[in-house]
């Protein structure tokens, strides 16, 4: 992929931040109001991003509309356009995405909050070839079209484009976490983009140490600074770009003598001004995967579906190029959850049995005995892979597993492998609002890689059961209960079986067939705003 980027367009940003809320269902946030403020900043300046910018605070769909369509109107085609978002994000009953704004009714997000699709069009309609997209939001997921039970929202199907690059601050159904302290009222950045500002204010995120930084070195930077914090978080990327955009120069640049004195230089480079040339779209490398486990007995969780943005492995790379190691990170696991509506609308915990491979105690993983040394695989020559016959595709090498290197005298524990078969048990929480097919990931709790390598991570998915008495709608309760035509003219009380216990039901007189009775928060935990939705009985009558 060329690394360039045009130098005749502008290079404008448009920060939207949505802290406050009309609505009492959605929980203000602190920190959306600093992060456009701070990263405004650190984009408008000249010497990093040298972007014109644009915030828009807390303000009505309407409004936050109204700047959306402007900002992709008569644009050139070598502009570069930077859009932030940092507010809470919601779905209807369909799946659909969208963003809060100020005025935003949670129950009607179709005319009261800003549709990920009206972004995806004013997109679609610009004429930029390069658009930037931050995501700073926790948002559930939705229904892949035409498939029953996924509840995933696909980022890349709501906004993605070619030439477009999306940085989401979670994966589809994680949280979006504000700081390290929760109980802070100080106004703080949250930690994707407070990771931006830092990574471009200080610069940081220039990996490769040659003055500019680009999409795919903000996101790894940003990546790992939050596995590294420990965050219960992993953003995302997904990229369909001609070039690498370069969003913002290193101020901080590795100093290298000139051609003429041995004296460093500190200047920096500006911005390359030749358009590139066009070449084929590739993804985003994947992120690196966390491999710290928790602690056996309760691990932390992140609750998220299957990750979208698939395995490719960095520009320039693939398994076969790939240098082998002498251990090799474990393969994920998923286990198949069945969960009772109660279970799933209001939280539990559970006991899972799991048997899968863990660190040999006899090696500690060395795969050798007695710690002796490990040498170069003569069956794949080291590299790890092995040539399929008759096809150019290449396998990894079963003699080393993979890892390039098999022990001089190999555990007879594990039979040099590093690693054993272990059965355990994990208690686990189930957070209450989690949906049918949703996964929860415990990570590093999957197996060991060969040759002792890091563990994979575990993942759990929900299965929930059909309930005999409601049907679930996103946070509500459905059921249909007869009562007899007398009791509807003169009114009257009837049980009814709840998630909580019995209730007594208030039939009101007159009512008509086919009328809804709300009983409210009577129905399943929000996942991520606390509180819940509501019971919603439909009458019918008889007799």
């Amino acid at each position: 992929m060329p690394d360039s980027q045009p130098g005749t367009g502008r290079r404008d940003a448009l920060l939207i931040a949505t802290g406050t809320y009309d609505d009492g269902t959605l929980s203000a946030l602190r920190s959306p109001r600093q992060d456009c403020a701070g990263l405004a900043e650190v984009l408008a300046d000249p010497r990093i991003g040298d972007f014109h910018t644009e915030q828009v605070c807390d303000a009505p769909t309407h409004q936050v509309m109204r700047s959306v369509e402007r900002f992709f109107m008569n644009r050139s085609r070598d502009d570069l356009l930077l859009l932030h978002v940092s507010c809470h994000g919601i779905k209807d009953d369909d799946g659909h995405l969208y963003f809060a704004a100020r005025d935003t009714d949670r129950d009607m997000p179709a005319s009261t909050a800003v549709p990920a699709a009206f972004l995806r069009d004013r997109m679609e309609r610009c004429r930029a070839r390069t658009i930037i997209v931050l995501l700073d939001c926790c948002y559930s997921g939705a229904f892949l079209p035409g498939a029953k039970g996924d509840d995933q929202v696909h980022v890349r199907d709501e906004l993605g484009g070619h030439g477009r690059a999306v940085l989401t601050a979670t994966s589809r159904t994680e949280y979006a976490w504000e700081g390290e302290r929760v109980e802070s009222t100080v106004p703080q950045p949250s930690r994707f983009t407070g990771a931006l500002i830092a990574g471009l204010a200080t610069g940081a995120a220039d990996l490769n140490h040659d003055g500019r930084i680009t999409v795919t070195e903000l996101y790894d930077y940003v990546y790992e600074s939050l596995h590294r914090s420990g965050a219960k978080q992993r953003p995302r990327m997904w990229a369909d770009l001609e070039y690498q955009v370069t969003i913002a120069r290193a101020v901080r640049v590795r100093e290298e003598p000139t051609a003429d004195t041995d004296a460093p230089s500190t200047g920096i480079p500006p911005y390359p001004q030749t358009p590139p040339a066009p070449a084929e779209p590739v993804p985003s490398p994947s992120p690196p995967r966390r491999t710290g486990g928790e602690t056996p007995s309760e691990p932390e969780f992140d609750v998220r579906p299957e990750d979208v943005f698939g395995t490719a492995t960095p520009s320039g790379t693939d398994e076969r190029t790939r240098p082998p190691s002498p251990s090799l990170r474990g393969q994920d696991a998923i286990i198949r959850l069945e969960l009772t509506l109660e279970e799933t609308a209001l939280g539990t915990l559970k006991d899972i049995v799991v048997d899968t491979a863990a660190l040999c105690g006899t090696c500690s993983g060395s795969r050798s005995a007695g710690g002796t040394a490990l040498t170069q695989c003569t069956s794949c020559g080291g590299s790890g892979r092995k040539q399929r016959i008759w096809t150019s595709s290449q396998d990894r090498c079963p003699k080393c597993d993979g890892t390039g290197m098999r022990p001089v005298h190999p555990c007879s524990a594990c039979n040099g492998g590093g690693r054993v078969r272990n059965r355990r048990t994990l208690t686990i929480k189930i957070p209450g609002g989690v949906e049918n097919a949703m996964r929860i990931q415990l990570a590093g709790e999957g197996e060991v890689g060969p040759g002792g390598g890091p563990p994979g991570d575990l993942y759990v998915e929900v299965a929930e059961l059909p309930h005999r008495v409601f049907e679930r709608v996103g946070n509500d309760l459905h059921c249909t209960v007869t009562v007899p035509t007398a009791m509807a003219q003169s009114g009257g009380t009837i049980p009814l079986d709840t998630l909580d216990g019995r209730k007594t039901l208030r039939i009101p007189a007159g009512i008509r067939d086919g009328q809804t009775l709300r009983l409210a928060r009577l129905g399943v935990t929000h996942l991520r705003v606390g509180g819940r939705g509501d019971a919603l009985v439909h009458v019918t009558t008889h007799g």
